[in-house]
C-alpha cells in the first residue's frame, strides 16, 4: 500500500515552514514568489502533503510520562519531566506550538488560486487540512484552555491576537469536524492522490467523539462514537503465533487451565502487541495514523522506550502504579499488589516471592511492560528482561516499555518506520462505553463494547453482577481505558478531566527502594492548565494573558 509521502523539498520547506517557532508560526511569505507556485493540481497535492507532517508522532508517549503512567528521566527531551514533577513556570513550553495551524491557514488561504484542478478533489484536500488544523486546536485547548483562534495567515507584526475562550474554540473544532465528515471518504482506493492513510470520515468523527468526551458532553460523545462503530472498523487480531513468539515460555507466569486456555492467552497477547508493528500498519483497527516514509522518516520508539540492553535510552519507564492497574487474567479484577517496602525487600533478597506479583496478569501486561523475567524471543533468542539498576540508559523504575517496540526492526538492525497510531477503534469503543455509562448507567451495549476489547486481549468478559452499578462500572471503564491505551498519550487528559490528578500524581519509586523516590512529584491545581510561555506574551505586547497561578 502506498503511503502519503510527506514533502521535504526545498520548495515546500520555504513555502510551509516558518523561519522560527513563534506566535502562530507565520510562514516566510517573502521567500517564495506567489507567481511561481499555486499553479496546478500537483502544486496543491504537494502542499497538502506538506501539512500532513504536522500530525503528532512518537512524542505522544511523553504525555503518559507527564501523567502517572510513566516516568521521563531526561528533562532535555521533553517537558514531561518538569510537568510531572510540578516544576512548571512560564519559561516552559509545554506544547504551545502553532506550526500546524500556520501551515494549514496558509494552505487554505491559497489553494483556491489553483483553477486547473477537479473541484471535488480540491474540497477534499481542504477538508484534510482543516482536520489537521482542528486537531491542533483541540490539543492546544486541552493543555492551555483559552487560545488565540485564527483561521487566516498571521502577517508579520500582527501577532497581538488575544486568547479566544476555550468553549468557542471547542465549538469551532466540532463544527469543523462535522463539516469535513460530510466531505471526506470512508476509505481510499490507493494511488495518487488517493493514498491509503489520508484522513477519512472515520477520523473526523472519532476526533469529534474524543472532543465531546473530554468536555463531558456524554450524549454527543456516544452519538459520534456510534457513528464510527458503523463504518466497518474492527479490532486487530492474529490467529496464530510465528516460530519466534512460540518460543516464549509463559508457564512460569500463568497457571493455564489447559491448552485452549494457553492459546487464548497467547493470541490475546500477540494480537495486542502486533497491532503496533510495522508489518501490520494500516490494519483494520487504525482510524488515523501519522504516516512514516520507509527508510526516510523513522520514528524513535525503538530508541526511546527500551533500555540499554536492547540499544535503547530508557527515556520513558512505566510506573509501579501503571503495573498495578493490569488486572488478573483469571478473574478480570484488579490484583492486590505487595507494599512497596515488601516488594523492595523481596527484590534485594532475591526472594522467589518477588515474582509472584507478575503472575496471572492481563495478557496486555506481558505485551506492554518489561519486568524482570518477561520472555521475548522475537527480539532476541533467549531474551528475558533483567533490570540492571544504575546502568546507563536504563529506566529508573525497574520496568521498561515493551509496547510499540518493534522486535523485527531490532533484529534487522534497521530504523523503525512504523506509522504512529493516533486514533484506533479500541478507543472509540471505550469512548462509547464511558459516555453511555455516564448517561444511563450499565446496559448491554456498554458491556458489549468492553467485552470486545477484553476478548481481543484474551481476558474474561465483564462480570455483569459485580459491575452492575454506574459507579462500579465507571471504575472498571476507567481502568480498562488506562490499560488498553497505556503509553498512547491519553492519560494526561484523562486524569485532568476526571479530576483525579491530585490523588494520582504521587512521587514515584523504583522496585528496589521504597523510601528514596526517583522523582518527587507535587500537584497544585494550576497544573490543570499549562502556562502560556512568557516569550509569547512578550511577543504579543501583553495582549496574551497568563493562566492563573503562573
Amino acid at each position: 500500500m502506498k503511503k502519503i509521502y510527506i514533502v521535504t523539498s526545498i520548495l515546500l520547506s520555504t513555502v510551509l515552514v516558518s523561519c522560527k517557532k513563534d506566535f502562530l508560526e507565520r510562514p516566510p511569505l517573502n521567500q517564495v514568489s506567489e507567481a511561481t507556485f499555486w499553479k496546478n493540481a500537483n502544486d496543491v497535492y504537494l502542499a497538502v502533503n506538506g501539512v500532513y507532517n504536522q500530525l503528532p508522532g512518537d512524542d505522544m508517549v511523553y504525555d503518559d510520562a507527564a501523567a502517572d503512567n510513566a516516568h521521563a528521566q531526561y528533562p532535555w527531551e521533553n517537558s514531561a519531566t518538569d510537568v510531572s514533577s510540578g516544576n512548571v513556570n512560564a519559561a516552559l513550553k509545554a506544547g504551545w506550538d502553532f506550526t500546524a495551524i500556520g501551515r494549514a491557514n496558509y494552505f487554505l488561504d491559497n489553494a483556491d488560486k489553483v483553477t486547473a484542478i477537479d473541484k471535488t478533489l480540491l474540497e477534499r484536500y481542504k477538508a484534510e487540512v482543516r482536520f489537521i488544523r482542528a486537531n491542533a486546536y483541540f490539543w492546544l485547548i486541552c493543555k492551555f484552555g483559552d487560545v488565540p483562534l485564527s483561521t487566516k495567515t498571521v502577517e508579520l507584526g500582527r501577532e497581538n491576537i488575544p486568547r479566544t475562550p476555550k468553549a468557542e474554540v471547542l465549538k469551532f473544532v466540532i463544527d469543523e469536524l462535522d463539516a469535513i465528515a460530510k466531505i471526506l471518504p470512508q476509505s481510499y482506493a490507493g494511488g495518487k492522490p488517493n493514498e491509503k492513510g489520508r484522513i477519512t470520515k472515520g477520523a473526523a468523527l472519532a476526533l469529534k467523539a474524543r472532543a465531546h468526551l473530554y468536555d463531558g458532553q456524554w450524549q454527543q460523545a456516544a452519538d459520534a462514537a456510534s457513528q464510527v462503530m458503523t463504518l466497518g472498523y474492527s479490532l486487530f487480531k492474529v490467529t496464530a503465533e510465528d516460530a519466534l513468539n512460540a518460543k516464549d515460555d509463559y508457564s512460569a507466569w500463568v497457571d493455564f487451565a489447559n491448552a485452549d486456555d494457553e492459546k487464548k492467552f497467547r493470541l490475546g497477547l500477540r494480537s495486542y502487541e502486533a497491532l503496533f508493528h510495522q508489518v501490520n500498519e494500516g490494519n483494520v483497527e487504525v482510524i488515523l495514523d501519522r504516516q512514516r516514509i520507509p527508510q526516510q522518516d523513522a520514528n524513535a520508539l525503538n530508541t526511546l522506550l527500551p533500555s540499554a540492553d536492547l540499544g535503547g535510552w530508557g527515556s520513558i519507564a512505566p510506573t509501579q502504579e501503571l503495573v498495578n492497574s493490569y488486572p488478573s487474567y483469571k478473574t478480570g479484577d484488579l490484583i492486590t499488589p505487595p507494599t512497596p517496602a515488601q516488594r523492595a525487600a523481596w527484590y534485594k533478597a532475591k526472594d522467589p516471592a518477588f515474582k509472584n506479583e507478575y503472575k496471572n496478569r492481563d495478557p496486555r501486561f506481558y505485551a506492554s511492560i518489561l519486568f524482570d523475567g518477561n520472555p521475548w524471543n522475537a527480539i532476541e533468542d533467549g531474551y528475558a528482561f533483567k533490570w540492571t539498576e544504575g546502568a546507563g540508559n536504563t529506566a529508573l523504575t525497574g520496568y521498561s516499555v515493551r509496547k510499540m517496540v518493534d522486535p523485527k526492526i531490532y533484529r534487522d538492525q534497521m530504523e523503525n518506520h512504523a506509522n504512529n497510531i493516533l486514533i484506533r477503534y479500541a478507543e472509540v469503543l471505550l469512548t462509547y462505553a464511558e459516555a453511555k455509562n455516564e448517561l444511563t448507567g450499565p446496559d448491554g451495549s456498554v458491556y458489549d463494547a468492553l467485552d470486545q476489547i477484553r476478548t481481543r486481549a484474551g481476558m474474561p468478559v465483564v462480570d455483569r453482577t459485580k459491575y452492575a452499578s454506574q459507579a462500579t462500572l465507571r471504575e472498571l471503564i476507567r481502568n480498562e481505558r488506562r490499560v488498553e491505551l497505556a503509553i498512547e498519550g491519553q492519560r494526561y487528559m484523562d486524569i485532568r478531566r476526571w479530576k483525579i490528578a491530585p490523588q494520582v500524581m504521587k512521587s514515584i519509586f523504583s522496585i528496589s527502594d521504597a523510601l528514596k523516590p526517583i522523582q518527587v512529584r507535587t500537584w497544585t491545581d494550576k497544573l490543570y492548565l499549562m502556562p502560556i510561555p512568557q516569550d509569547q506574551i512578550d511577543l504579543s505586547k501583553g495582549v496574551l494573558k497568563q493562566n492563573s497561578g503562573y
